[in-house]
């Protein structure tokens, strides 16, 4: 299944400093199933990092059609993720997955730059 680009979104556009972050083919194909059965295929995956939690940092998931001007996106398989310039600097070398287990479904972060996470993964620390 293909999707087109929202009006306002660029071409992808992860900074030049070199941080990046990835999305697995699973997180790819939920974000574009999530999308689809809202009625709104155009939607991306907004992740954010703000204060609270248990560990310090909590992840923020939410879906948005706007680009803002300080935002980053990226694309897997069709799917699009954004990330504010600011959470991109707790973030860089982060992939998103996808993942289904005894716990539930979820979005999963696997952050290179967090020293420490709670039990569930939602919140991390540096």
């Amino acid at each position: 299944m293909s999707i087109s680009p929202a009006p306002n979104a660029p071409a992808a556009n992860p900074p030049a400093d070199g941080r990046a972050m990835t999305l697995s083919a699973s997180a790819a194909a939920r974000i574009i199933k999530l999308a689809t059965m809202e009625g709104d295929p155009n939607q991306m995956l907004r992740l954010t990092v703000s204060g609270g939690g248990c560990s310090g940092f909590q992840y923020g998931f939410s879906f948005d059609n706007n680009v803002n001007e300080d935002d980053h996106l990226f694309t897997r398989d069709g799917a699009r993720m954004v990330v504010d310039d600011t959470s991109l600097d707790l973030l860089a070398g982060a992939e998103v997955d996808f993942v289904e287990d005894l716990m539930g479904s979820y979005f999963k972060v696997a952050n290179p730059n967090a020293a420490s996470s709670c039990g569930c993964g939602s919140s991390f620390s540096l």
